[in-house]
C-alpha cells in the first residue's frame, strides 16, 4: 500500500499542503481523507479545533506489478530481483535471478501469461491504461534476434528452391516479428493461418 502522513491545521487544504510537502507529491497523486473537519467554536473564540487529513501517496502501476510478481514468485519459489522503468504510457519490467528459466516456460508461453495476468492486475482501475512489459534475463531480446535470423534464413530458403514454407505455431507478439522481418523482402510475402494458439506464418513467394 501507498505510504500515509496524518497532519493537522486551521483548515483542511491547510493539512492536506502541509502533508503533500512531507511526501514530496503532487495532489494528482494522492488520496485524501478528513479525519476531523475543523471548528471554529463559539464566536470563533471557544472550542476552536482544527482540521485533520490522512493523505496516502497512491501505488503507481509499475509498484502494483512489482508487488503482484512478488506473491507469484513467492508461491513458485522463485527467488527474483524485478527492476521498474515507468513512463506515462508503459511499464517495462525486467527480471533477473536464479534458475528463473521456469518464470520463461516453453517458447515463453509462461512469460507471456504472466505479463497478461499483470495487465488485467495493474488497469483495473478507471485510470489511465498503460502497456506491461515483462522481459526475464533479455528473453525477449534474444528469442527476437532469433526469430530476425530464421526468418531471414527461410526466406533465402524459399526464394532458393520456389516452395513454400509453413513455420510452427507461435503467439502474435513472434508472427508479428517474422512479418516485420520480412515485410519489404523483394522475393517472398508472409501471410498467418489457423487459429489461436496454433496460427502459423508462412513465407511463400511474391
Amino acid at each position: 500500500m501507498g505510504y500515509s502522513v496524518e497532519k493537522t491545521a486551521k483548515t483542511v487544504e491547510a493539512a492536506v499542503e502541509l502533508a503533500l510537502r512531507e511526501l514530496d507529491v503532487s495532489r494528482d497523486n494522492v488520496d485524501v481523507e478528513v479525519l476531523e473537519e475543523a471548528n471554529k467554536g463559539i464566536l470563533g473564540l471557544i472550542g476552536n479545533r482544527d482540521a485533520k487529513v490522512k493523505v496516502t501517496v497512491r501505488e503507481t502501476k509499475g509498484e502494483k506489478a512489482e508487488e503482484f510478481l512478488n506473491e507469484i514468485f513467492e508461491k513458485m519459489h522463485v527467488d527474483a530481483e524485478i527492476d521498474i522503468e515507468e513512463d506515462d504510457s508503459n511499464v517495462y519490467l525486467t527480471i533477473n535471478g536464479d534458475d528463473i528459466g521456469i518464470v520463461i516456460g516453453r517458447r515463453g508461453e509462461t512469460l507471456d501469461s504472466l505479463q497478461y495476468l499483470t495487465s488485467l492486475v495493474v488497469n483495473k482501475q478507471d485510470e489511465p491504461y498503460k502497456r506491461v512489459v515483462i522481459d526475464i534475463e533479455n528473453y525477449r531480446q534474444k528469442r527476437e534476434d532469433t526469430l530476425i535470423k530464421l526468418a531471414n534464413r527461410l526466406a533465402d530458403k524459399v526464394k532458393r528452391y520456389r516452395k513454400s514454407i509453413t513455420l510452427e505455431p507461435m503467439n502474435p507478439y513472434e508472427r508479428r516479428i517474422i512479418h516485420s522481418t520480412l515485410q519489404d523482402n523483394r522475393y517472398v510475402r508472409t501471410y498467418s493461418l489457423g487459429d489461436e494458439p496454433n496460427r502459423k506464418v508462412v513465407i511463400t513467394l511474391k
